[in-house]
């Protein structure tokens, strides 16, 4: 993997504050993601990490800096980046099916291919048998498949996930993680994947990006050497471990820096 699909070039991210100093949330950000690798971001509580993917999706404009998709520099939302997040993001009043086809519906796509596609990926995802269910008769976990579906529906160039599967509980969790493994292996599309879940991120990931305590850089870059296809059962191998005590490593410097600068501040 060579070819770079993402890069985001010394990106900083500042909030204004009527009367006082910015919050600046990112600061000289860079990294490159490459076509059909599979990134994941992790870091500290409120280091970032989801505003950084939400100006990859181009839905905030950073302060400085720029980003490129495909050599094209990002301007705004658009169908070229699949978004999946934590909050269950469904139309409540439509079906598993029309959810599904709503972004093909959008781009004026023909009902006989949106059917075509909706089935191949509510296949794809397990879901067969719900098409015509409602997201209050879903479980969290087939909310989430459902979710996964309709970004995959739209064929994007890169899929952004935002913490996707945070508020399932383990076992759906876990069942989820094998479930885009599957898929990511079948389609081998681009991910850029943000997480607090340390075992996640290692299990999914071609690359691990360590994040610092606010505000926001990259802090270290792992090459994940763990062979694929992958599934749960890498969780108790030693190598496996060996990346978890360095990325545990890695966050609790940063959680300590964070607490001493709050009590820094805190004194002054």
């Amino acid at each position: 993997m060579t070819t770079a699909k993402l890069v985001v070039d010394r990106v900083r991210m500042a909030f204004p504050r009527r009367g006082k100093e910015p919050v600046v949330a990112l600061e000289e950000i860079s990294l490159t993601v490459a076509e059909e690798e599979f990134v994941v971001i992790v870091g500290p509580s409120g280091c970032g990490k989801s505003t950084l993917l939400r100006l990859v999706a181009g839905l905030v404009e950073p302060s400085a800096g720029r980003i490129l998709l495909d050599g094209r520099e990002i301007d705004g939302p658009s169908a070229d980046r699949g978004m999946v997040f934590q909050s269950y993001t469904l139309f409540p009043w439509l079906t598993v099916r029309r959810n599904v086809e709503f972004g093909l519906s959008l781009r004026g796509v023909a009902a006989a291919e949106r059917q075509r596609v909706a089935r191949r990926f509510i296949t794809e995802v397990g879901l067969e048998g719900f098409e015509d269910a409602y997201p209050e008769q879903l479980s969290g976990g087939m909310r989430q498949r459902t979710a996964l579906a309709r970004a995959l529906a739209n064929d994007p160039e890169i899929l952004l996930m935002d913490e996707p599967f945070g508020a399932l509980d383990s076992q759906t969790r876990q069942l989820m993680q094998e479930l885009l493994l599957r898929i990511w292996e079948h389609a081998h599309k681009t991910v850029l994947f943000i997480t607090h879940d340390i075992d996640e991120a290692i299990l999914l990931a071609d690359r691990v990006l360590v994040m610092t305590a606010r505000p926001g850089r990259i802090k270290k870059e792992l090459a994940i050497g763990l062979p694929r296809p992958r599934d749960i059962s890498l969780l108790t191998v030693p190598a496996f471990m060996a990346y978890k005590r360095e990325v545990l490593g890695l966050l609790h410097e940063e959680a300590v820096r964070a607490e001493r600068s709050r009590n820094e501040v805190g004194g002054a």
